[in-house]
């Protein structure tokens, strides 16, 4: 990719951002406006920020890149994140904007009448948040690396800088129009190079294998491997060497590779013949590295996919910058509108990045042995189209990337620094939410520089998980279920929350590696979810005398029109 387009596409994107924000800035004149914008923002606007900031690096880069690497099966991952948000319009959505509340903890002391479970919840929206943010930091860097050759860390300290200053200069106000102006930034960023990449994927006579296992070189294709990796071959394959394969050294020699496992080392170019099949890649030998979830897919297929599907549907309505969202509507019919609006937004933005992954297989399959397979959406207008045009549409693909990690980044920040904000420091004001903004990134930056990351679908459906497995349950019975009591909620939450929380660290740190437990630690959600469930209604019930009173007055405003509420309350 030329760098001389992309990279003042991206700076466009970030001058861009600024801008809009600062416009933000300028109408934001009260407390209220800095934190819920006034719960003045209509269905259409409010719909396409919920939007921007939802669609993150992972809908952008990582379905693509799991697409690429794993197949059809990864099409889960669309359909989760958008029906994730009929579950939320179906029980959450009115219900929490009529509870008044700003934050997630914020409608845990409403309905509980608990400073613990207040300060539990709190505790898991920041850890959410952060689990969310690194992935948006390390697609950054990743995107700044394929355009450049920066240091992968500068693009993740670009967009720390950037959101840090949107956020605590206009706070909610601001990134409401900062992350509208990005989703329909994002859109266009992969519609108009999708509809070119097709055309000339036609014009090439249209190969049909993208999906065939497993995927194969179409031309002779030179591999370089950056980091030591174990190849594993189903059947004997012949490359051309020229590095250390097996502890062996080899200078561009003619190798014929028996059918097992073999490793590779660092430095290594490997030159595959057109029509070779692409090797499995495995890293989880490697140092400091993270093990991928595809160990666990390949293993135990079915069980990977309801872990998928579970974390997905359930996990959106606990995001704490989606949730927070809904607080900034007029009125609970307006939470329903807006979400009804962003799954027809969210919908047509994920027939897209599928269409990469596919593309992907054919014209990039060796993405899957440099472990750069989110780089996918990136490089492809070059590989399919070329010339000045790739190096165009691949300039626009730059700057939308860039716009999905700042508008998700900003909405993440907005959500941790407000529950830093009025649980942690020692004062709400907006002097101190700023001083929770910079909080708010600078964990998670740092992390992001330490810990060698998985896929960025990967992460951000670790995050998932751990949010299905606290908020849901907490959400759900909170609404819907008048005897939930706070020592039943916030066992509900420690033992499924935290549960999804060990696996989630377990499987990053690459503990045990494969086998069944691997898999039940890599996919928490199909049992970190019931449990969570099953653990909150069982304590609640053996704690009936818990039960906060007026109960029923609470979850009549949570589930009455807001004008008749008032005429019950009068």
């Amino acid at each position: 990719m030329n760098s001389g387009y992309a990279v003042p596409a991206v700076a466009l994107v970030v001058v861009a951002t600024v801008l809009v924000g600062a416009f933000g800035l300028r109408i934001s004149r009260t407390t209220s406006d800095f934190y819920v914008a006034s719960r003045t923002v209509g269905p259409r606007l409010n719909a396409a920020a919920i939007s921007g900031e939802y669609l993150s690096a992972a809908s952008f880069l990582g379905i693509a890149g799991l697409v690429l690497v794993q197949g059809p099966d990864m099409l889960w991952y669309p359909v989760g994140y958008t029906a994730g948000y009929l579950v939320l319009l179906l029980f959450v959505a009115a219900p929490l904007r009529r509870s008044g509340a700003y934050t997630l903890p914020d409608f845990a002391e409403a309905r509980l009448a608990s400073q613990a479970v207040r300060r539990l919840a709190g505790a898991f929206v920041v850890g959410v948040g952060w689990l969310y943010l690194l992935p948006q930091l390390q697609g950054a860097g990743l995107t700044l690396q394929v355009l450049t050759g920066a240091p992968d860390s500068l693009g993740g300290v670009i967009v720390a800088v950037v959101v840090v200053a949107t956020v605590a200069a206009g706070g909610m106000r601001s990134i409401t129009f900062v992350q509208a102006f990005q989703y329909w930034l994002k859109l266009t960023a992969l519609l108009v190079p999708a509809l070119f990449l097709i055309l000339a994927w036609q014009g090439d006579g249209a190969p049909s294998h993208a999906f065939e296992e497993p995927a194969t070189f179409r031309e002779q294709r030179v591999v370089r491997v950056d980091e030591g990796l174990d190849l594993k071959l189903d059947r004997p394959l012949t490359v051309t060497v020229d590095g250390t394969v097996d502890g062996r050294t080899h200078e561009d020699t003619p190798l014929r590779l028996r059918a097992g496992t073999h490793h590779i080392d660092a430095g290594t170019r490997l030159t595959f013949a057109a029509g070779a099949p692409v090797p499995e890649a495995d890293r989880r030998s490697d140092a400091g590295l993270s093990p991928s979830q595809a160990e666990s897919r390949g293993e135990r297929p079915l069980y990977a996919t309801y872990g998928l599907i579970l974390a997905t549907f359930l996990g959106t309505m606990g995001l704490p910058h989606v949730v927070v969202r809904f607080y900034t509507s007029p009125h609970g019919v307006a939470a329903r509108r807006t979400t009804v609006a962003v799954l027809g937004l969210i919908g047509a933005f994920y027939l897209l990045p599928p269409v990469y992954g596919a593309l992907g297989r054919l014209y990039a399959p060796e993405l899957t042995l440099t472990s750069d397979a989110d780089a996918a959406v990136l490089l492809l207008p070059d590989r399919v189209i070329g010339g000045l045009g790739g190096d165009l549409l691949g300039a626009l693909v730059a700057g939308g990337a860039f716009a999905a990690f700042l508008s998700t980044a900003s909405g993440l920040t907005m959500a941790v620094a407000g529950v830093l904000t009025q649980d942690v420091l020692p004062s709400r004001g907006v002097r101190h939410f700023r001083l929770g903004t910079v909080i708010a990134m600078a964990v998670p930056l740092a992390a992001s520089a330490l810990v060698g990351g998985l896929p960025v679908a990967d992460a951000v459906g670790l995050a998932f998980a751990v949010s299905a497995s606290s908020f849901c349950p907490l959400l759900v019975l909170g609404i819907w279920w008048r005897r939930l009591t706070p020592p039943g909620a916030a066992a509900g939450m420690l033992v499924g929350g935290g549960s999804a929380l060990v696996a989630v660290a377990a499987t990053m740190a690459g503990f045990p590696g494969s086998g069944a437990l691997h898999a039940v630690l890599a996919w928490p959600a199909l049992w970190s979810v019931p449990l969570g469930f099953l653990t909150m209604v069982l304590v609640s019930l053996a704690t009936p005398g818990r039960v906060p009173a007026g109960t029923g007055a609470i979850l009549a405003r949570f589930h009455l029109p807001e004008e008749l509420w008032a005429e019950v309350k009068a």
